[in-house]
């Protein structure tokens, strides 16, 4: 879930860029900050999105495509396979193949990892990042901004962002793990003036008949 969540969040914004990391691009931390100011206004968020994985050679091993809602402090993820839950409160992670639905409690603290967090105050510490310049995708302008994690640990060494240049929002993240592996993310479509209700963010298992349910709560 962690995973889906924070390749999901690549695609959608950033938060706030901390100015004290003085290792950085200004010109990147300026579209950055572009794109954070943007997404703020939005109250709630419907997002499209595609992933396409390769192995190190280039050979594709699979795409999929998934959507994103967000509210607050609530959001939903769908993608093939899997829908993440949570009202604020609540997470709950159900496995289509399965037909289980694992329900935790939404942890409080520094480590916690939500996409509103991933928003406001994730990658400013944990990523130096750079402008390598300007490219064409159709007839849109992207802006290409190559992220470095400072955490040499992590399972992937390098992340490329493509952003609209006129909208100011995120159009692909390609994200490079050690292990040869490419993850492509690319926004499909985006409504930053969704109206989802709150009962899209709990999990009704009504609606999934004979689903187990894992209570860890």
């Amino acid at each position: 879930m962690n995973k889906i969540l924070t390749l999901v969040a690549l695609l959608i914004g950033f938060g706030s860029v901390n100015s004290s990391q003085a290792q950085s691009d200004p010109a990147a931390k300026q579209i950055l900050d572009g794109v954070s100011a943007k997404f703020k206004t939005f109250k709630a968020v419907q997002s499209g999105f595609t992933l396409k994985v390769e192995d190190g050679k280039g050979k594709v091993q699979g795409e999929k495509s998934g959507v994103v809602f967000m509210k607050g402090g609530k959001y939903r993820v769908n993608i093939s396979g899997q829908e993440i839950y949570s009202d604020g409160s609540n997470v709950w992670t159900y496995d289509k193949g399965a037909n289980e639905v694992t329900i935790t409690k939404m942890e409080g603290g520094q480590n916690s990892l939500t996409p509103q967090k991933l928003f406001t105050n994730f990658y400013d510490k944990d990523f130096l990042y750079k402008l390598n310049g300007e490219k064409k995708v159709g007839n849109r302008l992207m802006q290409e901004i190559e992220l470095t994690p400072i955490d040499k640990s992590k399972a992937f060494h390098k992340v490329y962002l493509l952003v609209d240049k006129a909208q100011k929002s995120i159009y692909s993240a390609k994200i490079l793990e050690k292990n040869g592996n490419v993850y492509t993310y690319t926004v499909s479509n985006f409504n930053g003036k969704a109206v989802i209700p709150d009962a899209q963010f709990v999990f009704d298992k009504k609606k999934y008949p004979g689903v187990e349910e894992i209570d860890l709560r």
